[in-house]
Order: structure tokens, then sequence, then C-alpha cells
């Protein structure tokens, strides 16, 4: 009954109507046609709309001016169904969405335009992301980024000829790099710092972290991280930290756009990379190996960064891995001052970056069965992003003004 009273009153408004012609995108008229029905699915129910038609000779194509008015262009569902579509199909898959709109609204969407809908908002998300930065003021004295990557399952073509980790070489997934911007100005009862409720912001892409060859020109992602930056005002923080892996790329980024911050290698990667060294030189799971393990891991929470290093020392030449290690921890050794960046009162571990891999990816998009084309990824990534950062509303305020000024 509300939809078709709302109907009734559109359908006698002749506002639409701007004469015999109106101007037309291309710059040539169109012309008045008539009044066209469509039958539009909205959180009332079904409205089925006559609107004034107007058809361009020149470029071929039709417009109804109502349509835009009420954002309704090149769709059948309202802004409202448009909405809910987007929220579901960000959060569960796209027929699990299209049960969730019927019994929880009333709404009939099928699956299929379930996924369509979502993927064309994110694809629009995903292009409001890299064309609009709007800088805030930092958000707490001490900020953290980090970066991470994570594998989404795809299907093959996605993959076609791509080197990977099955034992044939192929792959099977592409990498999801993952930004997050955070505050820890809270803690817990011994002291340790604790995220603070709301200032996670995330933003991902299936994206390139290579050096690109054009100078003066940033790689794909690091754009990413770039406009992240900015927009939280990262730059502008009193106290500026970065938190990562061993990953070359990762303190790469670290080094062209934060300067000056801190820099810190996530500290259970740190102690898990020494158990896999203790592992390759004394064996899986055997006694000294988790002697030496623990020892190790103890050197680390103190600090004793030589002593790892000289009880690397009498295997260095004839183990590959305590080579390695013995590199890693010479490398990294400016990051693996863990006493000292607790004192200073800092997060030394990346659980929040290891959570965003799983809360704005791996919950959605590596679900049992399901696999992606690149653009279904980013669309999808791009939504679950702008939710989970609280962005949503900004994005749809900005669609609005867009569509009321064309």
């Amino acid at each position: 009954m509300a939809a078709r009273a709302v109907a009734a009153r559109l359908n006698a408004d002749p506002a639409d109507y701007a004469g015999p012609t109106r101007p037309c995108a291309c710059g040539h008229p169109a012309r008045y046609v008539g009044r066209r029905a469509k039958t539009f699915t909205t959180a009332l129910g079904p409205l089925t709309l006559r609107r004034a038609y107007y058809h361009c000779a020149a470029c071929g194509t039709g417009v109804c001016p109502r349509d835009a008015a009420l954002g309704l262009t090149a769709t059948a569902l309202s802004p409202a169904v448009t909405r809910m579509v987007g929220h579901v199909g960000a959060v569960v898959s796209f027929a699990e969405g299209r049960d969730l709109l019927r019994v929880l609204a009333g709404v009939a969407v099928d699956a299929k335009s379930v996924e369509r809908t979502a993927e064309a908002l994110g694809g629009a998300i995903a292009a409001d992301e890299r064309s609009v930065v709007t800088p805030d003021p930092p958000s707490a004295p001490t900020l953290y980024l980090g970066v991470d990557g994570t594998g989404v399952p795809m299907r093959a073509a996605a993959v076609a000829g791509r080197a990977g980790k099955q034992p044939d070489g192929t792959a099977k997934t592409r990498e999801v790099k993952l930004v997050t911007i955070w505050s820890a100005e809270r803690r817990a009862p011994d002291g340790t710092p604790v995220r603070d409720a709301g200032s996670v912001t995330y933003s991902a892409g299936i994206e390139s972290a290579a050096v690109p060859d054009a100078p003066f020109q940033l790689a794909p992602f690091a754009a990413r991280v770039d406009r992240e930056l900015q927009r939280r005002g990262f730059a502008e923080a009193p106290r500026r930290v970065v938190i990562g892996d061993g990953a070359a790329w990762i303190w790469r980024i670290a080094d062209e756009g934060c300067p000056g911050a801190i820099q810190i290698v996530d500290l259970f990667h740190a102690k898990h990379y020494l158990a896999e060294v203790a592992t390759a030189l004394f064996g899986a799971g055997t006694d000294r190996t988790k002697a030496w393990t623990r020892e190790r891991h103890d050197d680390l929470d103190a600090g004793r960064l030589q002593a790892i290093c000289r009880a690397l020392r009498p295997f260095v030449r004839t183990h590959p891995e305590a080579r390695r290690g013995w590199d890693y921890v010479v490398h990294h050794r400016a990051r693996l001052r863990y006493p000292a960046f607790r004192a200073q009162g800092l997060c030394v571990s990346s659980g929040v970056v290891e959570a965003g891999c799983k809360v704005a990816i791996g919950t959605r998009l590596k679900r049992a069965g399901m696999h992606w084309t690149v653009a279904g990824a980013e669309a999808i990534i791009a939504l679950r992003c702008c939710l989970l950062s609280g962005r949503f509303e900004d994005f749809w305020e900005r669609r609005a003004q867009h569509e009321v000024a064309a």
C-alpha cells in the first residue's frame, strides 16, 4: 500500500517533464518521446513509475530525468535496497544475502542481482577511494601503520600463467595487500597497549608493491598506502610507528612513505622465524629444538641480539638456515629492540593487521568453495574496507551529490 501511494504521488507530479527537448550529455538536444513505465524494487515493495523519457538521435541514448533525481539511474533497485544489498553482499555469500533480504526486509532480490549490485557498488567505492582523499587530523598522539598480504582463491583464468606455491609451480590464489592504521592509547591492566575502539581503518587491493620503472612514480600499493596516510593525518601525528614482518617490500614502503617513523618487526613473526631456524638445525619437535627456541625467544624479549648471533655462529658455515637467521637478526637489529619499544609504551605485535586480513578479507572471500575474478574480488574488498572503516555514509553523500549535479 505504501509503495502504491508513493508511486501514485510521483506519477501525478509532472515536474520531470522539461519541455519538448532537453540538453543531452553529448551536446545535442534530446527529444521528449513520452512516458515510460518501469517497476523498481524498493524497501516498501515493488513500485511502478511512469517517467518522462527523452531520446537523443545524435548519440542514440535515452534518459529519464526522474531516475537521476531519485537515484535510480541504470538500476531497478532503489537507493535503500542498493544499500541493503551492499551490506549483505559485503558480509555473506550472494545466495545468503538474497535470503537475508527476503527474511529480514521482505525484499525480493535474486542472488545474481545481489552479486551484480554489490560488485557494481564495490567498483564505485574503489574508484571513489582512488580519487577522493580528504585529510583528517591525527586521531591520537601515536598512530600505527601496518601492511600485510593474504592469498584469495581465484578462478582459473585469473591465475593462468602465474607462478605459485602448488606442487607443480602453478598458482591458485592472488595476493591481496592490506594497509591498516590504528591507535592504541588505552592500556590493559598489565600496561600492554590496547587498540582504541573505532580507530582502525582498512584499505586493500590486488596490487603490486614492486618498484615501477618510471621515476618518481609509486607502485600501485604504495600509492594506496600514501592515500591512507593522508586520510588519517599520519604525517602530523607526534609519534608514528610502522609494524610489519620481515618482508623487504614492507620496509621499502615504510622508508619511502613514512620517513622518520619508528619501525618494529612484529614480535611473534620474529619468534616464529627463530623457531623455524631451530627446526632446520635440530629437527622438528626434538627436545633440543624446544630448548634452543625457548632460549632464543627469551633473548629476543630481553633484547639480547648478540646472544642470538652467538648461538647461531657455530652453524653459520654449515647450515644455510643459520646464515639466513644471522642475516635476519643483523639486518633488522634496529627493528628488534623490544625492551626499548615497550619502555616507550609501544605495541610490538601486528595483531591488528593479522586480524584485519581475516576480518576484511578472509571471512568473506576465503570461504569454502569460493573462487573469484580479479574485478569481483577487488569490488567486494573495497566494499568491506569502506564499511569496516566507517566511511560508507561519506561515500553515499558524495554519490548523491554527484547524481544531483549530473
